[in-house]
Formats: structure tokens, C-alpha cells, sequence
């Protein structure tokens, strides 16, 4: 019950944690229109038909459907970033008839609207439904909604009728179900304890039929020496209470302390983890912190990691870097004679102070392109201001923006791919050279746009217009009649250049991802942004190169499309090797091993696979999932782009399911939730998106670059602690144990303990259970530095090598043979044996007290031998042990405490009888030897003949060590020896007679 106790207070703990995150966020305030007049409401009690006032740079409550706003036509500005991680702003529009509601108080309260729309679901970018008002029927659609998450930018209010609330809300359909998570070790141990118990139940039962054959054949001669109060005359009666008896005595080797144990060792790994400055982001006060205290040792098996892009691998900041204008480039530094040169520390940047508006923390160091708009070229103007006025950001102040002469232009900015195809002939020669630069921006990792424009006269604009009226007003197939109206204006277009940004990576990002790849974890990014966006981010953090074999692109828009690209990129694969193209025998080769290590090893090269939200859709079906994982996880990068949030979910559930690895979900967004909940660790970034993400995650922090010393040094020590204390325990259980069933031979199979009662009880509770703790709290193999610069050492855990099934059966054994030698040792030497004094010393009391002793000195030694780092607080424990054992053993064998106690402390004297005579110090020391030997002699060999890496860098980090005190030796003697002479170091008689002798040497 206790076990079950403090388990159960400590997982409350937890919850109560959440339940105070979840608060934070139902009790934020919104504003209801309530009996004619506003008044603040809860976010919980929010309700569907309510009609809520939002403000500038306030969350959105609940799916709303906007109604009225205070920009001009009803519009207003939100920014997205917690639904698709997309930081530009987008347009939403209320009806023309809602929009003259204005912020009129008594109309919106008297607003009686009836909305029929779809059901809940999780779709983003769709919504349909239908308004019924005043006899009229309005259409409705996804540009008429503020979805929950979304935040109200550069207007100052709006007004909207709340459609879905809570649970019911895209982004909570999005969020996924909170799961139960436990760890792989966690599985391991219930199903070991099921075994520990049922290998119980077979000692039981031989000790039971042991006690039977006894009492049948001596035991019923026998009780003229052990007189019996109720005689039992039956033999297989008295097997089945011995049974029982065993049952009882053999309980501690089932370890039902031991899940007390791993609690109180992964809540310290949490505090370890939560105190580490070096995960702290002083920038924003920001600490690591554990919300899920029960996965820490799973940190250290990551072999997936799912990562968000904005705002989780870059700063989601967009810095102006280069750019081309008429074929020319602007952004590189020359030198005098021509010569480009690198931008470092010493570059004069542009001096922009003739520029009263310019952004002062904007840096740029090519002079040329302020000197081009000083001396008014016509194309650098006409570059700035399609930027100026072709983009989404809405500024604050609202002036109207028209051309001096007259003239009607149209600007458009896209992906060079879409834009090229729709420039007049004319721009063959521009294209090429243009198509050159961009080659070269993307080849620096950098964002790029290609910008063009088109002179139109007032008559065609006019008729497009109309064009554009009809497609916007029809019902169906809207989308279709405005692609085609797009279409046709914007051909014919004239190039005018393209630009280059820098969507920074954070600070460390691309390091990180390289020693998490050296460490054989594998990256996957799942974003919502486009293709070309997101695989230039990749470019710019190294996860795709130009030395990659192949960069698979899969953008079908049918099954059959997916399928076939799919097919491809697997034949590339494994090139003309027939067997393996071979669905049926690549299938049989999948199923060999859990990673698919086979395959891994017969694909030779670096390949790349990234997939859009369409084709992805397709990927995911059950009839093409498994040519999907196959082809993704042998490729070294895989990025998804133009994902949704349930996507993101599907994506980590699939590797889950057909891998069977432990995975990681990162970021930083309401649109990552689902993914975070999937995965078996989430990990939110308190970024620029909220804390959304941070509210579902079990692990957060500020900063992507973190993630590397939360897996290479927390994870993989939590793991590496963990594994040694179980390993520790188990053996030490059935060491203290299984002496009962030995002597069972010897006892008549009387369910006879070997060990006083006292000390039964005190053993695991006060005589071992400190140092193991200590062990599994501090212990390190090597430090932490070391454990970064060498990442292969976190393959084992990957591996499962330091404990699993093979493991615990050597441990088993181990205190098997370590019971034998306690019984057997002192048995022998005890054996017709005298003390000192010549008196006989073979008796029960004294034999206990030798093994008793032995036991703890024994588990004491092996703890010894099983530490790696010695910190003051496991010497303090483990010789505090030792003597508190020694402190309460004379105590309770006192003569005080027996007149006291005489029925509950037997052992009156024996101890200082025992203990006092030579021989049994030398059983003691004998015994101790016999168990521990092998060990040594064991790890001896297999350090020596077949080193791990961690055994290699453990034998470097000592080396480091020895050589730091010589090195500071030597340099105090050379800092108060300045005066140079040999004959300083010379100790003894040289060569000089020698030498001036003449003599030839």
C-alpha cells in the first residue's frame, strides 16, 4: 500500500502541474455580449451562439465568424502562427450586411442570426456554412472565420458570433487525445515482475514437494526433537502450509519497492534537469523545465526526432539579405580589385542615417545599392516599391497608395518556378541570368522570390474586374472560375528581378542537428510552410547538401502518382539489385529487424526525401503507408511541407507503429500539439507562437540547441543510471533471497529463515537501499562534455544494450551464484568447526550472523564495483551503511535491549561472540573474495580484449585527467624557475671526462 501510495501522490503531482497550466488558459477573459451589454467571461464558459468583442493583439476564444470589425468593408488582420507556424498576416472579411453592425451595442444584442454549417472536424483551410438573417441566406466560408489560436493584429476591434467552442474547435480537433505515456523500461519491468513472481511460485513449489518427501520419510521421527503443538499428520498438507510459508519468506525478491525507488530516482533526474544553466535562455528568463517527471530514462533512446521549422529551428525573424534587380546583384562586398570578400566583424555597414525611417538594427554593406536609388535608376525604384506594396504585412497607418501619373500596374511576387512561366518572351535573356543568381542565393541557404510587374490600360483592368466579380459571386466551383481569372491576367509579365531573405536559423541549430546525426538519431521536419521554403531551410542547417545522392521529391496528386514516385525513389535506392525491388522479398527483409538495419546497410549514399500535404495525404492511406515508411526511413532527411497538425500526428504515429523506435516530437505552435502528444516525449519551445505547445509538452525549453544536451548528456545518463540500478537491484535481491532456499535443504524444508527477523526488515530499507539510490541519482560513465563530443556513445541506448531481457538474466544469475557462495562458504567453514576458545561455534545464531555480514559487506563491495563516478555522497552512503549495519547489529544483540524486548530480540551476545574471534572475519573475507572475483576478473578481460567506445573514451578522459596536474606542476616550476640550466635537472655524473677525453664513443 505504501508503494502504491507514493506512486499515486507523485503521479498527482503531475497532474496537478497540468491542471494548473489548463487553468491559466480556461480563465483568460473574453468579452461576452450578455443582456444587452459586455461583460467578462470566462474562456470555458464561453458558449456557441455567443457574441464576443476582440481586441488588437488578443487570442481569439473560439471559432467566431466574423461580423463586424473596425477597418473599412468589414476586414480585419490575424496572425496565424499557433495554426500553421505562418507569421505573415492574412485577411478576413465579414459580410457586407453583418459589417454595417458596426460596434452598435443594441443591434449586435438584437443580431438573430441562424447558422447551419458542417460539423466539427479538424480542417484548417476549410469551412462551409450558411446564414440565415432577416430572410436572406448568406454563404459562408473559411475567409469569414477567426479560428481559435489565431491572434487579431492592426485592428482595434471586431465583433463575432462564437460557431465552435472548446473541444469542438479546429485547433483542439487538431490537438489529438492526451496519452497515458510510459517508458519502454517501464514495460520491461512489469513483465519481469510477472516472471519474478511466477519463478516465486516454482521455489514455492519445490520447497513445498522438498518439505512433503521430507515429513514422509523424517520428519515424523523427527518431532521427538522439535516438539509440535498441532501435529499435521498429512506430509502433502504440510507442503501445501510450507508453501506458504516460502511464499511469504521469498516475497522480497519480487521488487515491489523497487518501482518506490525509480520514482524517487527520475524525480531527481527532473530537478537535474531543471537546475542545468546551461539550458537556461537568459534573453527570456527561461528555464528548462520537466512537466512529465517519468521519461527521463527514455531521453536517452530517441531514434526519431519530429521537428516543427518556424520558430523551432529558425528564429522566425526575416532578415533583407541580397538581392537581384535587372540582372544585377546586390548584397556581396568587394574588394578594390574586384574581388568578393566575406562579411565579417571589420565591414563598414550602409549608412542609413539619411533615412529617418530606416530600421536601425538593419544592417546591409553593399554601398552600390544606395547609390543606385541616390542617382534614381528607374528599375532599383520600381524594385522597392512592388515590396513596398506587395506583401502582407499591414502597416498601422492607412494611407492610400496610388500611382502619380495614372498608370494601373500589376505586382506580383512568387516562386520562380510559377513566376517564370509567366513572363512575355521578351525576358528570355533576364530570365537566364536571373535563374543564375537565384541558383546562387539558394545555394547560400537563403529564401528566395522572384518579382515581376505588368503595365495594364484602364480598359482591360475593367473588364478583368468584372471577370473577378463573377468568379467571387458564384456558388460553384468558385475556386476553380478564380484560378482561371488569375490566370489570365497575370501573363505577359515583365521581370524586374528577386529577392533574397534569411529566415535566421537560432543560435546552434545546425550543430545540434549534426551531432544528433552522429549520434544516429534521424530528423524529420514537419512543417506547414511551402516546399521551396522549407527545403532551403534545410539546406541552410545541413540537413540537405549538395553532395546528397538524390533529393526524392514526392508532389503526386493522385494515389496512383504517390505510388509511382514512390516506387521510383525505392528503385534509386537499391539500384539494379532485382531481390530487393521485389515488394515481396523487400517486405521479409523489413521484418528481420526492428530497424530495418538490413536494408540500412545495402543502401550506400546519402539520400533526402520530401514530401507536400497533398501527396502526404495519399502516403498515409493503409495501402500505401508501408512503401512510404520504407523509402522514409532509409533516407537520411525527410522534410513534409504544406502540412496540417493532424498530419503532423499521422506521421509520428506511423513510425511508431511500423518501426517500433522510441520517437521525439519538437515545437513551438498550437499546430504542433497533436504531434507533441503523439510522440513518446514532446518537447515545447517557449518561442514566438505561445505557449501552447509548452502547456501539452512533457519537456520544454527556449532554444532548439538545447535539445542536444537534453539527449547526449540528461537522456543518455538518465538512461545509462537507470539501467545500472536496476541491474544493482535485481542482483542484490535475489543474492539477500535466495539464501532461504539453500538452506531450505538443510532445514528440513521448514520455511525457516536464515537471517534474524530484524534484519530481514532492515536490509533493503536501511542497509542498501542508500547507496544503490545514490548510484542511480549521480553516476556517470564520462562527463558531460565528453558525452557531446563522442555522440556515438548514445547508440546503446538506441540499441537497448543496457538493459534488457538477455541483461536482467545475467544479473539473476549473478545473485544466484552470489547466494550460493553466502550459504555454502560459511557452511563449509563452520562444519565441525571450534572457535578460538575451543567452544563450538557452528551454531544457528552465529552461522546467520556471518552470512548476514557477508551479505552486506558483499552487496557493499559490488556497489563499489559498479561505480563509475565517485561523489562524496556515495562514500558517505555506502561506508554509512556499512556502520549503521554494524551500529544496529551489536545494539539489538545487547543485553539492555533483550531485558527489555526478550521476546523480539533473541540474538542476545552473539554478535559480539562471532565477531570477536578471527575465523569468522577470515569466512567473511573469504566469502567476499569467492563472489566478487569473477566480476572483476570478468569486466578485467572484456576492458582489456574487447573494449566498448565508452570503455576507449572513459580510458581517454582518465588520461586527460592525469595530465591536467602535471601540466599545472610544470607550469609553477617554469612560472619560479626563470633561469635557464641544465644543470638544474642533472642528478648524477654526466659524459664530460668522456667527451673532453678525446675518446671516440
Amino acid at each position: 500500500m505504501m508503494v502504491f501510495t507514493i506512486t499515486a501522490v507523485k503521479d498527482a503531482t503531475d497532474d496537478c502541474f497540468r491542471h494548473k497550466s489548463d487553468n491559466q488558459v480556461n480563465n483568460r477573459q473574453a468579452e461576452v455580449l450578455i443582456d444587452g451589454r459586455l461583460q467578462n467571461e470566462k474562456w470555458m464558459n464561453v458558449r456557441p451562439g455567443d457574441v464576443i468583442k476582440l481586441e488588437n493583439n488578443t487570442f481569439v476564444a473560439a471559432d467566431v465568424l466574423l461580423l463586424s470589425s473596425s477597418e473599412p468593408h468589414g476586414l480585419c488582420y490575424i496572425e496565424t502562427a499557433e495554426l500553421d507556424g505562418e507569421t505573415n498576416l492574412k485577411v478576413r472579411q465579414a459580410l457586407p450586411d453583418t459589417s454595417e453592425l458596426g460596434a452598435d451595442i443594441r443591434r449586435l444584442a438584437e443580431f438573430d442570426g441562424v447558422v447551419v454549417c458542417e460539423p466539427p472536424n479538424n480542417k484548417l483551410d476549410t469551412f462551409t456554412g450558411v446564414l440565415f438573417w432577416k430572410d436572406n441566406r448568406y454563404s459562408l466560408n473559411n475567409e469569414k472565420m477567426l479560428l481559435r489560436g489565431c491572434v487579431l493584429r492592426n485592428t482595434e476591434w471586431c465583433f463575432g458570433m462564437v460557431i465552435f467552442a472548446g473541444p469542438d474547435t479546429k485547433l483542439m480537433q487538431n490537438s489529438g487525445r492526451t496519452k497515458f505515456k510510459r517508458t519502454s523500461i517501464d514495460r520491461l519491468m512489469n513483465t519481469l515482475v510477472l516472471w519474478i513472481f511466477g519463478f516465486l511460485v516454482c521455489v514455492g513449489i519445490i520447497l513445498a514437494i522438498g518439505n512433503s518427501i521430507w515429513e514422509h520419510q523424517v520428519g515424523t521421527r523427527f518431532r521427538i526433537y522439535l516438539y509440535w503443538n498441532e501435529v499435521v499428520n498429512s506430509s502433502v498438507f504440510s507442503g501445501f502450509l510450507t508453501f506458504w510459508s516460502y511464499i511469504i519468506i521469498l516475497n522480497s525478491v519480487v521488487p515491489i519497492s523497487l518501482y518506490v525507488s525509480v520514482e524517487v530516482i527520475r524525480l531527481g533526474h527532473s530537478y537535474f534537469i531543471n537546475w542545468d544553466r546551461k539550458m537556461y535562455y537568459p534573453k527570456k528568463d527561461t528555464p528548462a523545465e520537466v512537466r512529465t517527471t517519468t521519461l527521463n530514462e527514455e531521453l536517452g533512446q530517441i531514434e526519431y526526432i519530429f521537428s516543427d521549422k518556424t520558430g523551432t529551428i529558425t528564429q522566425n525573424i526575416m532578415t533583407f539579405n541580397k538581392c537581384s534587380i535587372n540582372g544585377k546583384t546586390y548584397g556581396d562586398v568587394y574588394d578594390d580589385f574586384g574581388r568578393k570578400t566575406e562579411i565579417n566583424e571589420k565591414t563598414v555597414p550602409v549608412d542609413f542615417s539619411f533615412n529617418p525611417l530606416a530600421d536601425r538594427k538593419f544592417q546591409f554593406y553593399d554601398q552600390s545599392l544606395i547609390k543606385s536609388i541616390k542617382r534614381g535608376d528607374a528599375m532599383v525604384h520600381e524594385f522597392f516599391r512592388l515590396l513596398s506594396l506587395c506583401h502582407t504585412v499591414m502597416p498601422e497607418e492607412k494611407n492610400a497608395v496610388q500611382s502619380p501619373d495614372g498608370q494601373i500596374k500589376l505586382y506580383c511576387k512568387g516562386a520562380d518556378t510559377i513566376l517564370f512561366e509567366r513572363l512575355h518572351p521578351s525576358n528570355e535573356e533576364l530570365m537566364s541570368l536571373t535563374s543564375d543568381h537565384l541558383e546562387e542565393f539558394a545555394g547560400e541557404g537563403l529564401r528566395t522570390l522572384a518579382l515581376a510587374y505588368k503595365n495594364l490600360t484602364e480598359e482591360h483592368f475593367k473588364e478583368w474586374s468584372k471577370i473577378l466579380q463573377e468568379a467571387n459571386t458564384s456558388l460553384d466551383s468558385r475556386n476553380e472560375y478564380l484560378a482561371a481569372a488569375y490566370e489570365e491576367i497575370e501573363k505577359d509579365m515583365m521581370l524586374l528581378g528577386a529577392t533574397a531573405i534569411e529566415d535566421k536559423l537560432q543560435e546552434g541549430v545546425t550543430e545540434t542537428i549534426a551531432s544528433l546525426s552522429l549520434a544516429n538519431i534521424k530528423i524529420w521536419v514537419l512543417t506547414g510552410d511551402k516546399q521551396e521554403t522549407a527545403m532551403n531551410i534545410g539546406y541552410s542547417c545541413n540537413m540537405l547538401t549538395d553532395t546528397m545522392n538524390e533529393i526524392f521529391i514526392v508532389a503526386g496528386h493522385t494515389v496512383m502518382e504517390v505510388r509511382e514516385e514512390l516506387r521510383k525513389a525505392k528503385e534509386h535506392l537499391f539500384g539494379q539489385n532485382k531481390d530487393l525491388s521485389n515488394g515481396h522479398v523487400f517486405c521479409e527483409k523489413m521484418q528481420e529487424s526492428k530497424q530495418g538495419s538490413v536494408l540500412e546497410e545495402t543502401v550506400t549514399g546519402d539520400y533526402a526525401l520530401v514530401i507536400n500535404g497533398h501527396s502526404l495525404a495519399h502516403a498515409l492511406e493503409a495501402n500505401l503507408e508501408n512503401e512510404f515508411v520504407d523509402v522514409a526511413c532509409l533516407c537520411k532527411t525527410v522534410i513534409c511541407c504544406r502540412v496540417t497538425p493532424l498530419q503532423k500526428a499521422q506521421v509520428v504515429e506511423l513510425v511508431k507503429k511500423h518501426r517500433k523506435a522510441v520517437t521525439l516530437a519538437i515545437g513551438d505552435g498550437a499546430n504542433d500539439i497533436s504531434m507533441i502528444k503523439s510522440a513518446h516525449i514532446g518537447i515545447g519551445i517557449s518561442g514566438e507562437e505561445g505557449m501552447q505547445a509548452v502547456l501539452a509538452s512533457d519537456y520544454s525549453f527556449a532554444q532548439f540547441r538545447y535539445l542536444k544536451r537534453l539527449l547526449l548528456v540528461h537522456g543518455r545518463w538518465s538512461y545509462f543510471r537507470m539501467c545500472k540500478f536496476l541491474c544493482y537491484f535485481f542482483y542484490k535481491n535475489f543474492a539477500f533471497t535466495l539464501v532461504h532456499f539453500w538452506f531450505g535443504f538443510f532445514c528440513g524444508f521448514s520455511a525457516q529463515t536464515v537471517y534474524d527477523q530484524w534484519f530481514i526488515t532492515l536490509f533493503n530499507i536501511v542497509y542498501t537501499s542508500l547507496p544503490v539510490l545514490a548510484m542511480g541519482l549521480f553516476d556517470q560513465d564520462v562527463n558531460e562534455q565528453n558525452s557531446m563530443d563522442y555522440a556515438k556513445l548514445y547508440e546503446p541506448g538506441q540499441l537497448n544494450l543496457l538493459f534488457n531481457k538477455r541483461k536482467f538474466f545475467i544479473c539473476i544469475a549473478h545473485g544466484i551464484y552470489t547466494s550460493f557462495t553466502l550459504f555454502f562458504i560459511p557452511y563449509g567453514a563452520f562444519y565441525y568447526t571450534a572457535g578460538e576458545d575451543g567452544k563450538h561455534i557452528a551454531d544457528y545464531q552465529s552461522f546467520a550472523i556471518t552470512v548476514a555480514t557477508s551479505l552486506v559487506i558483499v552487496v557493499s563491495v559490488q556497489i563499489v564495483l559498479d561505480t563509475s563516478y565517485w561523489t562524496a555522497i556515495n562514500r558517505f552512503f555506502i561506508l554509512g551503511s556499512i556502520a549503521v549495519y554494524f551500529a544496529i547489529l551489536f545494539a539489538m544483540h545487547s543485553d539492555g535491549i533483550f531485558v527489555i524486548f526478550p521476546n523480539h530480540f533473541p540474538f542476545v551476545g552473539n554478535s559480539r561472540n562471532s565477531l570477536g574471534q578471527i575465523s569468522v572475519w577470515l569466512v567473511i573475507l573469504l566469502t567476499t573474495v569467492v563472489s566478487v572475483m569473477p566480476v572483476i576478473t570478468f569486466r578485467f578481460l572484456k576492458e582489456d580484449l574487447n573494449p566498448t567506445q565508452t570503455d576507449q573514451v572513459r580510458k581517454l578522459q582518465k588520461a586527460r585527467r592525469k595530465q591536467k596536474p602535471l601540466q599545472n606542476y610544470m607550469r609553477r616550476v617554469y612560472r619560479t624557475n626563470s633561469r635557464r640550466s641544465a644543470y638544474a635537472f642533472s642528478h648524477q655524473e654526466g659524459f664530460g671526462k668522456l667527451i673532453t677525453s678525446g675518446k671516440n664513443m
